[in-house]
């Protein structure tokens, strides 16, 4: 994959930009900015460049607006447009074309023929088989963005490790995560299973997990555990029967395993965060950010910790994504990433 700055003289050029501002929005106010702000520089590197930008991008519901990620940004890009003619203009969401999430060749085609050239800036969509995603690349020279880039580097990085190296693992949605549970554990010296990925660890136990989440299936978790590197938590807090979240010797022995390590790779939550049992998240982000060892994090609910705490600028990297990150650090790439080296 190239990058933006691989793309030439692009003085007068019309560049389509595929971004994410699908950010959380009460009101008709943005409330987190954190992947609208890391496209920035990208933006900004094609403007410099004297390009014409045409931004995409989504907002979950076909009824929404990107309207109020559009006055936010537009706080930091004086020159942005939205649905009109500018020198960075911004399109409506999307979703709102039903070709966009069907993958429509008709509807890449017709997004391709907004301008000459084409950047995602779009990790943490790049897992996503989209019109705006994979379609737009097979009519356009196609580039990397510079966030993109780096998402890309940085993730790489837990491939070949700094030892000890420990993986924290949290969230629900067992039957996807176990892929890269067995994947890190010929890479990590520990794995740190957490949230409601633990309750099919603790049923295949024996124990009693009673009303908690867990997924159908026996998935052989015993052989896992014999190889002495998957941790799970040793206390939990409980509420009418189902476990809500990890206690305190949990994260005590997270502590230390912490502090043992050179690198640490987060994803997931410990509780049940949106429901309120946040105590353990934002407990383990700050041990790793007081820790000062090399550490790399990402999730949904993983970033809305961290920046609850003010503590972004204490890792060494946040991406950007919470599936794809996970996706690529199961498979390496992304169907996005593999669009952009096709044409």
């Amino acid at each position: 994959m190239k990058s933006i700055t691989e793309a030439g003289d692009l003085k007068g050029k019309k560049v389509i930009v595929r971004v994410d501002w699908n950010e959380p929005v009460e009101n008709y106010r943005v409330l987190s900015d954190y992947r609208i702000k890391k496209s920035f520089p990208t933006i900004e590197y094609l403007e410099k460049a004297g390009a014409k930008v045409i931004l995409i991008s989504h907002r979950e519901g076909e009824e929404n607006s990107l309207e109020p990620a559009f006055k936010h940004a537009k706080t930091f890009l004086p020159n942005l447009t939205f649905k009109e003619d500018g020198p960075i203009m911004l399109l409506e969401n999307l979703r709102q074309n039903s070709g966009e999430m069907a993958n429509s060749l008709d509807y890449a085609k017709e997004l391709s023929g907004l301008g000459e050239i084409y950047v995602n800036e779009a990790f943490s969509e790049s897992h996503r088989n989209y019109a705006s995603i994979v379609g737009i690349p097979k009519f356009l020279p196609s580039y990397a963005g510079l966030r993109l880039s780096i998402e890309v580097q940085e993730l790489s990085k837990t491939f070949y490790p700094k030892h000890p190296f420990l993986f924290i693992l949290g969230g629900a949605k067992f039957d996807t995560k176990l892929p890269l549970v067995k994947k890190f554990l010929n890479i990590a010296d520990f794995v740190f299973v957490g949230g409601a990925l633990a309750n099919n660890f603790f049923k295949e136990q024996g124990k009693d997990v009673d009303g908690s989440l867990v997924s159908d299936g026996e998935f052989g978790l015993l052989e896992l555990l014999k190889t002495g590197k998957v941790l799970l938590p040793e206390d939990t807090i409980t509420k009418e029967g189902k476990i809500l979240d990890a206690g305190p010797k949990t994260l005590e022995m997270l502590k230390e395993k912490i502090a043992a390590s050179k690198l640490v790779l987060w994803n997931g939550p410990l509780g049940n965060y949106e429901n309120g049992f946040t105590v353990a998240t934002k407990e383990l982000a700050k041990m790793i950010a007081d820790a000062g060892h090399e550490s790399i994090i990402g999730g949904g609910d993983t970033l809305a910790a961290i920046e609850e705490l003010q503590l972004l600028d204490k890792f060494t990297f946040v991406s950007t994504g919470g599936g794809a990150m996970l996706d690529f650090l199961a498979m390496g790439t992304l169907p996005g990433i593999e669009a952009l080296s096709k044409k």
